[in-house]
């Protein structure tokens, strides 16, 4: 076996304003001292392993591990990377969780394009926090392929040139005699004397770690980077073999059931078993410190014996959906600055043409298909844990705390996720699970019910935003934006420290302004709700771009400016501005901006940046009876280089789709200190005979990837309502979309 030890660093910071920055690129770099090589782990194959240190600094960089210099480390054991067989088979652990958006796919094109392997010789694993790459990031934020592509091709072309040099020493020929191609290692003057990958795997002796990294492959060689190739996890989907959470089954586990409250922040303060232990089935409940739960043989059983406990809860003031709004409202001159440029407040008094307008967006909910679920091991030797979640590590350190075990000691295995979207970062259920297992001395299952989803989860924040700008000579000349919302990345800090970072950088994802205009503010202002707030897919990018985008085209019917060509007078000569336009007139070309429409229907635009990914959408709709429908969405998409066309556009489609509806349908209100909605019946979403025709253009650029699973949220509501206003005069300002 050989373990390569692998240290980290984090580079590629981009300034996104004077106060604070945002991640562009963390990287893992390999140095050959970083290599330690040894035998016997499996005694059948060769593994590359490594560890990697993570520099954890203040959380508006933390959580995009840009702070290279920032202190504190945490150390990964040697886990392995890749595990070559002895039929050649290629396993590649993956850091990345697999929850439909084509990852584990993606990091398999990367890494089979420098191991110099046939497509069929790769298999993706699911790495855990003891075996494989440890990510304190965990899977969000549309980084995954960003992050490690350098990485990935690193580790890959290092493996390959050690098997190259091992082959070489074999057969005592120097190595620039022989090369590595197809899963195999060849003579270069006699390409009839071949090793497999897997013969030379087994030997055994000494490697040698090459002086430098190797060169990587250009663009222009790739055969796997760039092609539609098929899901490497499609058939155990479609067979039913793929385990999820939800799934997840071991002989001897129990079912677990917590109580809950009747009202949103109330707390357990009187707890009594009552006659729950009597009730069929059950085999422990557990009652301490504000926590009481049931574990049983079956979930119902556990659910009907949890009516058995006696409960007291604190009495908590009732608020509902007005109360809500009410705080998130912008208040003049409170938020903290997130961009300025010029002199904004003194050119926007006194002017002649000066616009202005607010916009809300409500809390939302995830709508992932599968409830967030999870099963706890506890033993006395180690725990063990199989969990639908986006982040391992968080796991692994909530649990260690709960159970007050070494971090080493707990190993979390996650599962195929139905759907994370942001909620899965942080879940519940595992701390519930583990507390439960070590009550009753076995493994036990929790999984929620969609209304323990509903009603105890976490949402997105409502948003409030006010713009003002001035236009002189028919380009804007000032814009200010202030923003209201609730928490995103600051949501589960200690109030100190969240008072500490100020602003949310979470929660002002697309709030400001891309555009080349002379003098403009944007601030924004954190506002303490009744409800928990966390990541959603985005975070604040539709709710924000939303705003942004929809008064960008107030200002363009103002001046008097089509909203196409008004955008593009208003970009600079940049690269990123450049790249915008790009695909502003890719997307103007494909829906036949200007063009003929049906009769009763009208197209609106809007466009917007993130995590380096550029992206412009047309939708074309038509109003019924008060009712919008959304007929077709062109979308031209920048993401840098593509790995998987196919990928990209289903991540851009169902971004789409996910953005349209939260545009027209989703909104969770409150009554009594509860959702109203418990379920999908009082909580619609766009079905498939609402969604329209979805049209994406990839229009790659440069030599790496950017984001590619959140970008295309961004200009959905803003596009749909524009085409709204250019269809009926009626401008509208609150999401969802209601015409009425």
């Amino acid at each position: 076996m050989l373990c390569a030890y692998q240290d980290c660093c984090s580079d590629g910071r981009r300034n996104s304003s004077r106060r604070f920055m945002r991640s562009e690129k963390r990287r893992w770099r390999i140095s050959r001292r970083g290599f330690l090589i040894g035998f016997g782990l499996l005694g059948s194959g060769l593994a590359i392993g490594l560890t990697v240190g993570v520099r954890e600094g203040r959380l508006a960089l933390a959580r995009y591990l840009d702070d290279s210099t920032a202190p504190g480390t945490v150390k990964a054991p040697p886990n392995l990377w890749f595990e070559i067989l002895p039929d050649s088979t290629v396993k590649l652990y993956s850091p990345k969780v697999e929850m439909g958006q084509g990852v584990h796919t993606a990091l398999a094109q990367i890494a089979a394009e420098e191991l110099e392997i046939e497509w069929k010789d790769i298999k993706v694993v699911q790495a855990s926090t003891v075996r494989g790459l440890n990510d304190p990031f965990g899977t969000g934020g549309s980084s995954s392929i960003n992050s490690l592509f350098d990485p990935l091709r690193e580790v890959a072309a290092t493996l390959r040139e050690m098997i190259r040099i091992k082959a070489a020493d074999l057969w005592s020929l120097s190595p620039e005699l022989v090369v590595a191609t197809n899963g195999y290692v060849f003579q270069r003057n006699d390409f009839t004397e071949k090793l497999s990958y897997g013969e030379i795997a087994v030997t055994a002796g000494e490697w040698e770690v090459p002086e430098v990294i190797p060169t990587l492959k250009p663009r222009r060689e790739y055969r796997y980077i760039g092609k539609s190739l098929p899901r490497v996890d499609s058939l155990s989907k479609l067979t039913g073999v793929a385990t999820y959470g939800y799934d997840k089954y071991i002989d001897g586990m129990g079912y677990g059931v917590v109580a809950r409250p009747k009202e949103l922040g109330s707390e357990l303060e009187y707890a009594s078993p009552g006659r729950a232990i009597e009730q069929p089935g059950v085999i422990t409940v557990l009652v301490e410190d504000g926590f009481a739960g049931v574990v049983a043989t079956s979930r119902k059983e556990a659910t009907e014996a949890l009516k058995h406990l006696e409960l007291r809860w604190s009495v908590v003031e009732s608020f509902g959906t007005e109360d809500i709004e009410r705080v998130t409202t912008v208040q003049d001159g409170r938020g903290v600055l997130i961009q300025r440029h010029g002199r904004t407040r003194a050119n926007l008094q006194n002017k002649d043409q000066l616009i202005s307008a607010e916009y809300r967006s409500p809390p939302a909910y995830h709508a992932h298909l599968e409830p967030q679920a999870a099963l706890v091991d506890v033993r006395s030797d180690g725990v063990q844990a199989w969990v639908s979640t986006q982040s391992p590590e968080l796991v692994q350190k909530e649990l260690a705390s709960i159970l007050k075990r070494k971090r080493s000691d707990v190993e979390v295995m996650p599962t195929y996720l139905g759907g994370g979207f942001g909620r899965k970062l942080n879940v519940e259920v595992a701390g519930e699970a583990a507390r439960l297992s070590q009550a009753a001395g076995r493994p036990v299952h929790v999984g929620w019910t969609r209304e323990e989803d509903f009603l105890f989860g976490s949402f997105r924040p409502p948003t409030h935003s006010v713009l003002r700008g001035s236009l002189k000579g028919g380009r804007v000349e000032a814009i200010e934006h202030q923003l209201a919302s609730g928490d995103v990345s600051l949501a589960d800090l200690p109030a100190v420290a969240g008072a500490v970072m100020g602003a949310d950088f979470a929660a002002w994802k697309g709030a400001t302004i891309q555009y080349a205009v002379p003098h403009r503010r944007v601030t924004q202002q954190r506002v303490s709700l009744p409800i928990k707030t966390t990541w959603w897919r985005g975070l604040g990018l539709l709710a924000n771009t939303f705003a942004v985008e929809s008064f960008f085209d107030e200002l363009a019917i103002n001046a008097g400016v089509d909203p196409l060509e008004f955008r593009m007078n208003h970009l600079s000569g940049d690269e990123e501005a450049l790249r915008l336009r790009k695909v502003l007139e890719t997307a103007a070309e494909h829906a036949d901006w200007g063009g003929p429409l049906p009769t009763g229907r009208a197209q609106g635009i809007a466009c917007c940046t993130n995590v380096r990914t550029v992206v412009a959408q047309i939708a074309e709709v038509s109003v019924e009876n008060n009712v919008i429908y959304v007929h077709r969405v062109t979308a031209a998409v920048d993401p840098g280089l593509v790995i998987n066309p196919d990928g990209a556009i289903a991540q851009t489609q169902g971004s789409i789709v996910m953005a349209l509806s939260s545009t027209l349908k989703e909104n969770v209100s409150f009554s009594n200190s509860l959702p109203r909605a418990r379920n999908f019946d009082q909580y619609p979403l766009l079905t498939l005979r609402e969604t329209p025709e979805i049209d994406v253009v990839l229009v790659e650029s440069g030599e790496e990837p950017f984001g590619m699973g959140e970008p295309p949220m961004g200009p959905v509501a803003a596009a749909v309502a524009n085409a709204v206003f250019a269809l009926t005069g009626k401008r509208i300002r609150r999401m969802p979309l209601d015409f009425s």
